[in-house]
């Protein structure tokens, strides 16, 4: 029988029984590159809105996460995306958090999400001189009515779902469903109820009558689903905000109520 020495199994030993090195988390990445990066579409108003003659923003995401980037002592950075290619942003690394989404099972299979801060409803919306044609939600699943959405929302898949019948248009960032109705190309579309008060004040558009609030939802930032310790830390810092009366004041800052 061959003997090996006691040093060579040792060594051998060692590469056997040493676990796995673990991935950096977003954390130690923020703290130890001074800036957080937060994607965010800047199209949601009154959460994000992008001004593109300075390239700033405002909202009710821009307060969140300036309190955040400020708690953690870091820059805040944000990263313009669009709602088609706002996860694949978390996932590839292109930013370690986001703005306010939906919190849905397809999201789910790929990202994290923080915990819920405030919560929507959807509601179908109309210039007022068309408001009339409908009554409900059914009224608009008819042939012959258009209903406009954006690509890669969940008012997509939405739209689909809850009007087969109708006819769907779909327009791609940095187009919107409801500027098809404003230009006259669509009859309805759905937002949820944050934006659809502002929509309301800014362009006169109007809740279809009878249509109950569907869908509630909550809403969250999203995260890289295996960063338990980013993840941890944000729940954890959103859980201490909510204390302190920081989401309550914000929310009222904008119109939202929690």
């Amino acid at each position: 029988m061959k003997l090996f020495p006691i040093t060579a199994i040792a060594v051998a030993l060692s590469f056997i029984s040493a676990p796995p090195a673990l991935a950096q988390s977003a954390l130690n990445e923020i703290l130890d590159g001074g800036v957080l990066k937060v994607g965010t579409t800047g199209d949601w108003n009154p959460m994000s809105v992008r001004d593109p003659a300075t390239n700033s923003y405002k909202g009710y995401d821009v307060d969140v996460m300036t309190e955040l980037a400020k708690d953690l002592g870091v820059t805040l950075e944000f990263v313009p995306t669009d709602w088609k290619t706002l996860v694949n942003g978390v996932t590839a690394g292109a930013y370690h958090i986001t703005g306010s989404a939906s919190i849905s099972p397809a999201r789910m299979k790929v990202a994290g999400f923080s915990e819920s801060y405030v919560q929507v409803e959807i509601y179908p919306f109309a210039m007022p001189e068309n408001a009339g044609k409908f009554d409900g939600w059914e009224s608009i699943n008819q042939p012959g009515v258009k209903v406009a959405t954006e690509l890669g929302t969940t008012f997509e898949a939405q739209s689909k779902a809850w009007f087969p019948n109708a006819e769907i248009t779909v327009v791609e960032a940095p187009a919107r469903g409801f500027q098809e109705v404003l230009a006259g190309r669509a009859d309805v579309f759905i937002t949820s109820n944050i934006e659809g008060s502002t929509l309301t004040e800014k362009f006169g558009v109007v809740r279809i009558a009878g249509a109950e609030a569907r869908a509630p939802s909550p809403i969250a930032m999203i995260l890289p689903q295996g960063d338990q310790v980013w993840i941890n830390y944000v729940n954890n810092w959103v859980k201490l905000k909510k204390l302190s009366g920081f989401f309550d004041e914000t929310g009222a800052k904008w119109g939202l109520v929690n």
